[in-house]
């Protein structure tokens, strides 16, 4: 009695002589499946060797290795058939594991980077819609003057004692007062501001356009934008971008129009504005601000006096 044994990953086949016959035995590891249940009788029949096949009682090598190769054959067919019977007759195919891998990946990316926006587009109406899209109609632009009354609030001169002074020496309203004034001429709840773009995130600033609506008319177009720090600050950023754009747009309306002109600036700053030195108090570092002459220096900033200090420093070299 002789045998031939072979083996590979997740298969076995071992073919056993006795002095009348053969005995061929075949195992797997994978799960049973249709396609590898049996070999086919056309198999069975190339592998099945008989005396005169033999010689000096042995068979041939070759005659082994060519059934073996005939075997592996028809196995791979089988499972082809078997495949091509059970693959869904839908167009659409089912995603490979490797591609979900990627697009979700992708996904993570587009969720970080929000240069494209934040995903807030204004809702588009249909076009049938009695409501109007505001997120692209020009409605009411120019059709006729405000009554004088809102006139008059709008053109009001801004009051002296409103306009501040930012440290690098511009001037400018407050964004409360430009609401105030919009309450004071149209009423609350008579005027708005309707988007009309996705909020833009890049790297340092945000971005966004709004329009300025007034008794269901369009009155301008602006965009507004607002510089961040940090990611945590982007919130605070879209809200000082909308109070930025409806600045932009109050200027169409005439409201604080005495900001926008130079002459008007360079006698404000003349007659109620003054650049001091001030010095940090925890960086100890010095710099000259502009501010109001009425206003007083806040932390972390105090006056710095360079006569002050000399003088302290020359009585303390004297002792």
């Amino acid at each position: 009695m002789a045998s031939l044994f072979f083996q590979r990953a997740g298969w076995s086949l071992q073919i056993t002589r006795t002095s009348r016959s053969f005995a061929i035995s075949f195992s797997t590891a994978l799960p049973r499946r249709s396609h590898h249940a049996a070999i086919t009788s056309e198999a069975r029949d190339t592998l099945q060797f008989s005396r005169g096949n033999t010689s000096a009682g042995r068979p041939h090598r070759n005659d082994l290795q060519t059934s073996f190769k005939t075997t592996r054959v028809n196995h791979a067919q089988q499972a082809r058939a078997a495949t091509t019977s059970a693959a869904p007759t839908s167009s659409t195919q089912p995603t490979p594991p490797t591609e979900r891998i990627q697009l979700s990946a992708e996904e993570a990316v587009r969720t970080d980077d929000l240069t494209s926006g934040l995903g807030d587009k204004p809702v588009v109406l249909d076009e049938k819609a009695r409501q109007v899209d505001w997120a692209r109609s020009f409605h009411g632009l120019s059709t006729e003057a405000f009554s004088k009354e809102a006139a008059e609030a709008l053109l009001a001169p801004v009051g002296l004692d409103d306009i501040e002074v930012k440290p690098d020496g511009i001037v400018y309203l407050p964004e409360i007062k430009y609401r105030r004034i919009l309450n004071k001429a149209f009423g609350p709840g008579a005027w708005g501001l309707a988007p009309r773009g996705e909020t833009i995130v890049t790297a340092k600033a945000v971005t966004r356009e709004y329009a300025l609506v007034a008794l269901g008319r369009l009155v301008s177009v602006a965009r507004g934008e607002q510089d961040y720090f940090s990611p945590e600050g982007i919130p605070t950023a879209v809200e000082g971008c909308k109070s930025n754009a409806l600045m932009r747009c109050c200027k169409d309306l005439g409201v604080a129009s005495e900001l926008w002109d130079p002459r008007f600036i360079r006698k404000f700053i003349a007659e109620h504005a003054k650049e001091v030195w001030v010095e940090h108090q925890q960086t100890q570092k010095r710099r000259k601000i502009w501010m109001r002459k009425d206003d007083q220096v806040k932390y972390p900033f105090k006056i710095y006096t360079p006569t002050a200090q000399a003088s302290s420093r020359s009585s303390n070299a004297k002792y």
